[in-house]
Parts: C-alpha cells; sequence; structure tokens
C-alpha cells in the first residue's frame, strides 16, 4: 500500500464533510451554453462546499494539480468535478483525488457536457439551472460516501487465447514471452485462419503460407503455449483471475497427428480437458461475407466470384493467357462494398435484419493489390474497378491505388444508393455492368466483362454460445464491442476478458498484429500478481435483514453473483443471500427488488441515491 493510500485508510469516515467542487469550461464545450461563474456562485452556497473553482481544461495537469494542492492546503475530504463523460476522464479524476491523499472513491463526477450543454445548446439558462440542480445531487451524495476498498481475488496466472488465426498465434507469442503461460484453442485442424491461403499479404508482400508459417512455428516450439486443434471451448465458468474452462477435442479417426509444440499428439477419441485461467483473449475471427444468391449475379452467373475464390484460382493460374473455366478472359471487373456500406432501403437486410453499414477496411486495398497483380502478369487484360470511394487505410496502401491507374486499370465511381447492376452478357461476353459512373458527372455506362470479383467485406465469425456463456457485449454490426475505443480499445465490459482481431472488428494484418500485441500486454498486466483487483462498486448484503426470500436470486441475470448459504443463529438454520463479488456487475437489480432493504449497492445505496433526488430538487436555479 502507498503512503497516500494508508493516508486514505487513516482518515475518519465521521470527519465533517468539506467538499471541493471543480467546473470545466472544456474549452467552450461548457461554458459557450453554462454560464459557468455564475454556477460556481451558486455552487459555492451548497451545503459543506469548502471551494468551487471553474478551469478551462480540468483534466489538464494544471487542473489535476489544483484538485491535489486543495486537498492538501484545504483539508479537502471530498470531490465533485463538473465536466464531460465520466467514460473519458473519471479514472483520471480518481487518480488525481488520491494523489491528493484521499481514499479515491471519496469523488463524485458530474456529467454536464454530453448529458447538459450539449443537448440544451439553445438554453443557456436551462442548461445552467440543470448543471446547478447536477451538482447539487453528487454533493447530496458525497454527504453519505464510504471510503470503499478495491475487491482483491486470487488469481490463475495463465492466459487462454481462443482462436488460432494470425491475431491468436501473435497474442500467444507475446503472453509467453512475458513469461505467462497460455492455453491455445483453435477448431479447424490447421493453424494460421485465413492469411494461410493468401498467395501475397500487403503492404509487404509476403507468401501467406510463409508468413503463417513462421509465427505458428513460434507458436508451437514455445515450451509455454499448449496448443488444442479440432477444439472448442465447451463451458466457461467464473470471473477475472478465475475462469474455469472446460476444452473438448474432437476425435481423429486413423493415426493421430505428430505432436505440437508441447508434444502432445492429437487424440484418436474425443477428450475433454479442463483448465483454470486468469484472462481470456477472444481470437475468433471473422469470415468473408458470403452474397445472397443473386447479388450482383452471384450464385446465377459463373463468371461472378468473390474476391477470396479469385485469390486462390488465380495464385494456380500459370502465366500466360488468363482463362476462367476454360475461357479466355480479356476484361474483369472489380466491385468494391460487396457486403459492407450497405444503405438501408438499397440493399436487402441480412438474416437479423439488419443491414451492414460499417466498411470493412481491408477490401479497397486488397482488391486495388490484385487488380495491379493481374495487369503485371496479364497486362493484355483490361481490368475495371467499380468504388464507391478508395479508403486505402494505413501507410503505404495509396500506392496501390497510383500504381494500378498507371499501370492502366479504369476506375468507375458509383453512389451507394444507386449501386451498378450485373445483368447477362452481349456479343460473346459473359457479363455486362450498367453502372452511372460520378467521374462523369453522372454518365451511364455499360461495361462488358468476362469476369466479375465481388471484393467482400467482413463478418463476424459466429460464437453465439461463447457470447452467451461469457455475456460478452455485441456492437450493432455483430462483431464483440470494447469498452471504449480509445481508452480501453481491447477490454469487454466482463472483466478479464479482451479482444484480439477481427473478431472486435474489421482489420488488416498489421491492424490484427497491433490489436493482439495490445490485448497480449493488457492480459500480462492482469496475469503479473497473485491478485486481481476490481472496483468495489457491487451488491452486499446485510444478512440482519435478509429474509432469505431469494427474490434477489431470481432476479440476478448473472449467473453466480449472487448465491444461497445455510448458517446457523440463534440455533435455527436459515437461508440467507451472499453475493460473490467476482461476478457481480452492480447492476442493482437485485436492490430494486429486495422487499426487506437488506441489499445495497457500494458506491450506489439507497441512502445516497435519496441524497441525491433531495438535492435535484432542493437546488436554487441560478438568477438570470
Amino acid at each position: 500500500m502507498t503512503e497516500q493510500e494508508q493516508g486514505a485508510a487513516q482518515q475518519p469516515e465521521s470527519e465533517k464533510p468539506r467538499i471541493g467542487v471543480y467546473i470545466c469550461r472544456c474549452g467552450g464545450n461548457i461554458s459557450d451554453v453554462v454560464d459557468t461563474e455564475a454556477l460556481a456562485k451558486q455552487v459555492q452556497s451548497l451545503g459543506d462546499v469548502a471551494t468551487c473553482k471553474v478551469e478551462t481544461f480540468m483534466c489538464s495537469d494544471p487542473g489535476q494539480a489544483t484538485i491535489v494542492e486543495d486537498i492538501q492546503k484545504q483539508g479537502l475530504n471530498r470531490v465533485v468535478v463538473a465536466s464531460c463523460s465520466p467514460f473519458l476522464h473519471e479514472l483520471t479524476f480518481r487518480t488525481a483525488v488520491q494523489r491528493g491523499g484521499l481514499n479515491p472513491y471519496l469523488y463524485e463526477h458530474v456529467n454536464i457536457r454530453e448529458q447538459d450543454s450539449w443537448v440544451h445548446k439553445h438554453d443557456p439558462a436551462g442548461a445552467t439551472a440543470k448543471a446547478l440542480r447536477m451538482i447539487s445531487a453528487a454533493v447530496g451524495k458525497l454527504h453519505h460516501v464510504e471510503q470503499l476498498e478495491r475487491i482483491r481475488l486470487g488469481n490463475h496466472r495463465q492466459a487462454l487465447v481462443v482462436g488460432g488465426g494470425i491475431a491468436g498465434l501473435k497474442a500467444a507469442v507475446e503472453l509467453a514471452g512475458k513469461g505467462i503461460p497460455v492455453i491455445l484453442v483453435e477448431q479447424s485442424p490447421q493453424l494460421g485462419g485465413r492469411v494461410a491461403s493468401l498467395a501475397r499479404t500487403f503492404p509487404g508482400e509476403i507468401e501467406g503460407p510463409e508468413f503463417v508459417h513462421k509465427l505458428a512455428d513460434q507458436v508451437t516450439g514455445h515450451p509455454l503455449i499448449r496448443v488444442f486443434r479440432r477444439a472448442r471451448v465447451e463451458s466457461v465458468s467464473g470471473f477475472v483471475g478465475n475462469f474455469d474452462v472446460r476444452i473438448a477435442v474432437e476425435s481423429q479417426p486413423g493415426a493421430s497427428e505428430p505432436p505440437d509444440g508441447h508434444g502432445q499428439a492429437a487424440p484418436a477419441e474425443a477428450q475433454e480437458f479442463h483448465a483454470s485461467v486468469g484472462t481470456i483473449i477472444m481470437a475468433t475471427g471473422s469470415d468473408p461475407y458470403t452474397p445472397a444468391r443473386g447479388e450482383y449475379g452471384f450464385a446465377e452467373q459463373p463468371a461472378v466470384v468473390t474476391l477470396p475464390d479469385f485469390l486462390r484460382q488465380l495464385a494456380d493460374t500459370p502465366d500466360g493467357e488468363f482463362r476462367w473455366n476454360g475461357r479466355p478472359v480479356r476484361n474483369v471487373g472489380f466491385l468494391h462494398c460487396v457486403g459492407s456500406r450497405q444503405v438501408d432501403g438499397v440493399n436487402p437486410p441480412q438474416p437479423d435484419g439488419k443491414i451492414n453499414d460499417y466498411c470493412s477496411r481491408y477490401c479497397c486495398t486488397a482488391i486495388l493489390q490484385q487488380a495491379l497483380t493481374l495487369k503485371q502478369r496479364f497486362p493484355a487484360v483490361n481490368v475495371f474497378d467499380f468504388y464507391q470511394d478508395i479508403r486505402t487505410y494505413g501507410r503505404g496502401r495509396e500506392d496501390y491505388y497510383t500504381k494500378s491507374s498507371a499501370a492502366g486499370v479504369v476506375f468507375l465511381r458509383f453512389h451507394g444508393d444507386e449501386p451498378p447492376v450485373v445483368e447477362p452478357g452481349e456479343n460473346g461476353s459473359a457479363l455486362k455492368v450498367r453502372v452511372k459512373d460520378w467521374l462523369t458527372f453522372g454518365e451511364e455506362v455499360e461495361v462488358p466483362l468476362d469476369l466479375l470479383v465481388l471484393g467482400v467485406g467482413m463478418v463476424p465469425h459466429a460464437i453465439p454460445e461463447l457470447i452467451d456463456r461469457l455475456k460478452l457485449p455485441v456492437g450493432a454490426d455483430r462483431f464483440l464491442q470494447e469498452v471504449h475505443p480509445k481508452l480501453r480499445p481491447v477490454e469487454t465490459a466482463v472483466n478479464g476478458v479482451l479482444l484480439a482481431g477481427t473478431a472486435q472488428a474489421p482489420m488488416d494484418i498489421e491492424e490484427t498484429f497491433s490489436a493482439a500485441g495490445a490485448a497480449a500486454v493488457k492480459a500480462a498486466i492482469l496475469l503479473s500478481r497473485d491478485v486481481v483487483e476490481l472496483d468495489p462498486f457491487v451488491a452486499e448484503v446485510d444478512a440482519e435483514k435478509c429474509n432469505g426470500c431469494e427474490r434477489c436470486l431470481e432476479e440476478c441475470a448473472y449467473t453466480g453473483a449472487l448465491l444461497k448459504e445455510t448458517v446457523e443463529i440463534d440455533g435455527e438454520t436459515v437461508v440467507k443471500a451472499r453475493v460473490n463479488p467476482g461476478l457481480c456487475f452492480g447492476c442493482g437489480a437485485c436492490v430494486a427488488i429486495c422487499p426487506t432493504r437488506a441489499i445495497d449497492l457500494k458506491g450506489w445505496t439507497l441512502d445516497q441515491f435519496d441524497a441525491m433526488v433531495d438535492g435535484l430538487i432542493e437546488a436554487v436555479p441560478v438568477a438570470g
């Protein structure tokens, strides 16, 4: 425990509150609407507010230093910051409070940007009055605040990586390199995922099989990595630091495969393995979008293929005359955004009723790379590129566009609400594509083609069972969702479960490696100690008030978070509820259902809510 933490722990809870309130102008995001100076004068009159200050940027180093200095010099023992969303800077200010010598949970965050100035920009007086009420509620809550301590749980210092594509391999190698034992589970017989089938990868132009082979050798050759192929995670229970995992390995008739890097041969019969791990990295990857029958002629016209199919066949095509299905090819078209950037009302919805309105990021560069390769290998072939926008993400990717253009690729730009129309060909061509080309100011063009390649986007690999078992959050795009794209980019809302690669979003190889490395670093931090520390905002049961009705157990959505235990009281055996802090998410559902008010939520108690309501009602509006 640090000296600051010791000082915070020694602070008496009975001490009269001396509350410091700090109002952020947010560079005008707040102060252009809320009259922060008038607000500060009103806040100063609230009960037990010892000081109230306004700063242009509270999150800046000088802003934080103000809080630290006031705590130490003015004897503040409670702090409120009224600024932007707590998702951005609540941790920033908790840390500042702790640096000042206070328990970090003697702090309350008020969001007067997203919840006030941004939504009431046409009513400055109303926004200022609302800000006063919000701060008054926070001050009221701090009158009932407790010095909470972080939850400390035992930690199994071993990681599970689900998925043996390049994201999973990279994460496993990085973790093992830091001395962390790793279990890697891959459902297919081979490691490396879809990258293993690529003839060339961009931007390094390395052969996919060679790339994967080197990475897989690092994994299978490492003594700290145990690999299970043809395997799946059958069940998961527990919580961060204490996940219990059951792995099912499929039977493999005939001779067993050679031993993997851990010296373990693949079983001839189905087997199950049990393991305890501290963290789980989801590297379950993505799949290429499969067009619906008839979508741009797919599955109805033999000359319409997806980009992955084209890559495989092109790699096996000898130099000379380019032929497809035995027919010579003179005109090839590449069509962008198939299964990506779909437009509601134009593109048919997917089976779940949603459209894929996201950009798949890799497709533009992949198409341009193949268009350029085709022109270089078969200069006589005419190549046409149908696109909405060219989005070549990443350093050096734009070169593919300029080189393709210089090589003679013809570009035609369409609008998403007017996609190209693919029809049977005429005069010997297999197909024709009609498109309104906005590079020629909306002229309608017909292009005869012998082959049309659909640049299909990415969709998340289906893992409904794992999503259900781990209660994983899923975004509107169906990919696994991180807590925050900038501040916590590889963490999920489930403590201890991390994301790597295209399980989270469409990415190219370099982005996938970066994400996998970040997940490995985060996992290594979690597993670096014998204990895991969590925020204390979980439910707690007052055993004296609990009557054992079990209504809270029925209401709880998180398996194992609330438990039933039998205890002896005055010689009588009774049933009481008990909280497992590792599994409790602090949702408060049990608090609302308890008829005896025996359950409370640390940091958000019923008394604190009562005080907040009083503060909202009693605050005096700022005079105009």
